[in-house]
C-alpha cells in the first residue's frame, strides 16, 4: 500500500512535464512562463520535503501520508482548471510539489520501516531503497505516459489527463489508514526542535551526496522538460508525442537500471554516486548534440544516458543517507537529500530566463563541465568520513 501512494503522488508529480509544449501552442504561453509551470512546483516541494518527516515523527506516518493523497486531488483538481488561465496551474503545481515531498519525506521512509523486520523479517538491507526508487520512477514515468497520450490523442486536453489522476487517487484515501504505523508518533517538544537533523552536517552527507543530489532531477528536467521544446522544430505536430517519449524513456530507464545500481553500489567508496556523475555529464553532451543537429534519435539517446544516471543515482543516493541516518532523523534526512536533489528541476527556468544571451550550446556545455567538476569533489571523499556500521 505504501509502495502504491508514492507510485500515484508521484504520478500526480510528473503528469505535466510532458504536457508543457502543450500549453505553449494551445495557450500561447511564452517559454519562461512554460518552464516557470515545470520548475514552480519546487517552491511547494521544498517546505514539504523538510517539514513532513518531522510532522510524521510527531503525529505518525499515516496521517501525513493522508494529507499528501488529499493534497494530490486538490493538485489535480486544479490543474484540471488550467484552461482558465495560469493562476490554476501555478497554484496545482505547487500542490503537487508539496504531494511528492511528503510521498517522498514520509512515504520512503514507511516503506523503509515496512520492509523490515517485524513487518518484513525476510527482506534484505537495502530493499526498501529499491522500493521507494523504484515507486518513483514508476510513478513518474506512468504519469507522464498516460497525460501525455490522452493530450496527445485524447478528448479534454487540457481537462482529462488530471480526472484520470484524481480517479486514481481516490482509493489511497480509504487504504493508507490501513498500513501499520510505524513511527513512534507522539514526540514532544517545539516543532522546531524536530526540525533539526544532525545527520545533514555528517561529513559523508555534505561531501559526497550533496555535490550529486541536484544533477538527479536536473538531468531528468534537462531530458524530458526542457530538451523537447528545443527540439520542437524537428518534432512538429507530435511534439507532445516526443515530449512523452522522453519522459517514459528518461525514466523507465531509470527504474530498469535500478538492479544494477545495487550491485555497483557498495558500502565503502562512493562508487555508485562517481558512476551516476559521469553518465549525467555524458548525457548533457548528447543532448548538446541533439539540439544542435536537430536529432529526435539523439534526443532519444540523451534521454536514454541521463535516464541510467538518475537510476544509479537515485539508488546510491537513498542507501547513502540509510547508511547515515539514525532511526530518529531518518524521515528528516531523507526529506533533505530530495529537497537538494530537486533544487536541480529549477534548471530548465534558469536555462530559458539567460537564453538569449547565452545560447543552448554554450549552456549545455558548461553543466557538462560542472558535472565533471562535482565528481571530482565526490571522487576526493571517496572512501572518506564512511558512518560507522
Amino acid at each position: 500500500m505504501v509502495f502504491g501512494a508514492i507510485f500515484v503522488c508521484t504520478w500526480c508529480g510528473n503528469q505535466f512535464s510532458p504536457l508543457l509544449l502543450m500549453y505553449e501552442r494551445i495557450q500561447h504561453y511564452p517559454t519562461v512562463i512554460v518552464n516557470l509551470f515545470l520548475g514552480i512546483y519546487v517552491l511547494g516541494l521544498a517546505p514539504a520535503l523538510l517539514l513532513a518527516g518531522a510532522l510524521s515523527d510527531r503525529h505518525g506516518r499515516r496521517p501525513v501520508m493522508l494529507a499528501g493523497m488529499v493534497s494530490s486531488i486538490a493538485a489535480g483538481a486544479m490543474l484540471a482548471c488550467g484552461a482558465l488561465g495560469p493562476g490554476p496551474i501555478f497554484a496545482g503545481r505547487l500542490l503537487s510539489g508539496i504531494t511528492v515531498g511528503i510521498a517522498m519525506a514520509v512515504g520512503n521512509s514507511w516503506l523503509k520501516e515496512v520492509s523490515q523486520a517485524p513487518y518484513e523479517p525476510g527482506a534484505d538491507v537495502g530493499s526498501g531503497a529499491r522500493r521507494a526508487s523504484l515507486a518513483f520512477t514508476l510513478g513518474s514515468a506512468s504519469g507522464a505516459l498516460v497525460a501525455g497520450a490522452t493530450a496527445q490523442w485524447g478528448p479534454w486536453k487540457e481537462v482529462l489527463p488530471f480526472l484520470v489522476q484524481i480517479a486514481l487517487a481516490l482509493p489511497f484515501l480509504w487504504l493508507v489508514p490501513r498500513v501499520p504505523e510505524t513511527s513512534r508518533a507522539g514526540a514532544r517538544g517545539p516543532l522546531r526542535a524536530h526540525l533539526r537533523i544532525p545527520a545533514a552536517g555528517h561529513k559523508r552527507f555534505l561531501r559526497v551526496v550533496v555535490p550529486t543530489a541536484p544533477w538527479l532531477f536536473a538531468a531528468a528536467a534537462l531530458a524530458y522538460g526542457y530538451l523537447p521544446v528545443l527540439l520542437a522544430p524537428a518534432t512538429g505536430r507530435w511534439g507532445l508525442a516526443y515530449a512523452t517519449a522522453l519522459t517514459v524513456v528518461t525514466l523507465g530507464t531509470a527504474a530498469l537500471v535500478q538492479p544494477w545500481a545495487k550491485r555497483i553500489d557498495t558500502v565503502s567508496s562512493a562508487r555508485a554516486l562517481v558512476v551516476c556523475l559521469v553518465f549525467v555529464a555524458a548525457g548533457l553532451l548528447v543532448a548538446d548534440a541533439a539540439q544542435q543537429e536537430q536529432s529526435v534519435l539523439l534526443g532519444l539517446a540523451a534521454s536514454l544516458v541521463l535516464g541510467t544516471g538518475l537510476g544509479i543515482g537515485l539508488v546510491s543516493g537513498l542507501l547513502e543517507v540509510q547508511r547515515i541516518a539514525t532511526p530518529r532523523d531518518l524521515a528528516g534526512l531523507t526529506g533533505v537529500f530530495y529537497a537538494v536533489a530537486y533544487g536541480g528541476f529549477l534548471t530548465p527556468t534558469v536555462l530559458a530566463a539567460i537564453t538569449p544571451p547565452c545560447t543552448p550550446l554554450v549552456l549545455f556545455l558548461a553543466l557538462s563541465g560542472l558535472a565533471v567538476l562535482c565528481c571530482l569533489a565526490v571522487l576526493a571523499s571517496y572512501r572518506r568520513h564512511l558512518p560507522a556500521r
